[in-house]
């Protein structure tokens, strides 16, 4: 089996806001800690259980989190920014499944720091169908064929995948109180969870299906004001949806609609306050 895990950080173990997950704040090198190790029980669970191949993209912000010295000493590492792909940079139809971890729910969600790409959007769609982080690089690896078997993060994170994914397995490490705080468990029980999990997966991988995007996906992002609709409007083919928030893309394919929300919510983040 060949595998990638795609390893994001609001949903690691014991992370609960900005503090953690920011690289200029107090917490953040114990953070990022904490995130290459939980995804090295999964790397390493892996291998364990049939996995002959392992490519690991980090997937949070700058995209330079994890700590390769810690990681399995087979595992290939993505690691930087910028990637064409972001989130799945590297995911093609020669892997066997994916896993997410560290993985959080979509904005406008209960969740531990919910949110879809940036701060300024309250939504994202394909087509009709309300998508986060979670659904969205989902999509992509249905493109390819390539299931998500499991996903690993708080318990928003869980539902969001168990909604898009019929008989995928979840790891709950955290349930959250508030978008800022949780009940979570310590890393050394979350690795055993992790490790147990990943198996599980990868037991019951021939039970997931892609998750397959529309051949023409319409791309929705509604942002929180007008002033990052109208910086997304720059991207050409982009229209704001009278009345709304929302600007609309009509792609050719899902890596096109993929490609054009990085565009869009790049450009959006340029928008201030006043």
């Amino acid at each position: 089996m060949k595998l990638y895990v795609s390893v994001d950080m609001e949903g690691i173990t014991g992370l609960v806001d900005h503090t953690h997950v920011d690289s200029d704040k107090h917490n953040y090198e114990r953070s990022r800690i904490i995130m290459t190790d939980e995804a090295n029980h999964v790397i390493t669970s892996a291998f364990e259980y049939g996995a002959k191949e392992v490519v690991v993209n980090d997937s949070h912000s700058k995209m330079n989190n994890l700590l390769i010295e810690r990681l399995h000493p087979e595992t290939q590492l993505i690691t930087g920014d910028v990637k064409p792909f972001s989130m799945v940079q590297g995911l093609d139809g020669t892997f066997d499944g994916a896993i997410f971890t560290g993985y959080h729910a979509r904005a406008a969600q209960k969740g531990v720091m919910t949110h879809s790409m940036i701060f300024g959007v309250r939504n994202m769609y394909i087509n009709d169908v309300a998508v986060g982080e979670l659904g969205f690089n989902a999509y992509v690896a249905g493109y390819y064929n390539v299931p998500v078997i499991m996903v690993a993060g708080d318990d928003g994170a869980a539902l969001e995948a168990q909604q898009l994914i019929p008989n995928i397995t979840t790891a709950v490490v955290k349930e959250a109180i508030s978008r800022s705080a949780a009940k979570s468990l310590t890393p050394a029980k979350a690795g055993q969870l992790l490790r147990e999990k990943t198996a599980l997966a990868i037991q019951n991988s021939d039970k997931v299906k892609p998750l397959t995007p529309p051949d023409r996906p319409l791309l929705g992002i509604e942002f929180t004001n007008y002033g990052e609709a109208e910086w997304a409007n720059l991207m050409p083919g982009t229209e704001i949806v009278p009345g709304t928030t929302i600007v609309r893309f009509q792609a050719k394919d899902i890596l096109e609609a993929y490609q054009a929300m990085l565009v869009m919510t790049e450009l959006a983040m340029r928008t201030t306050f006043c």
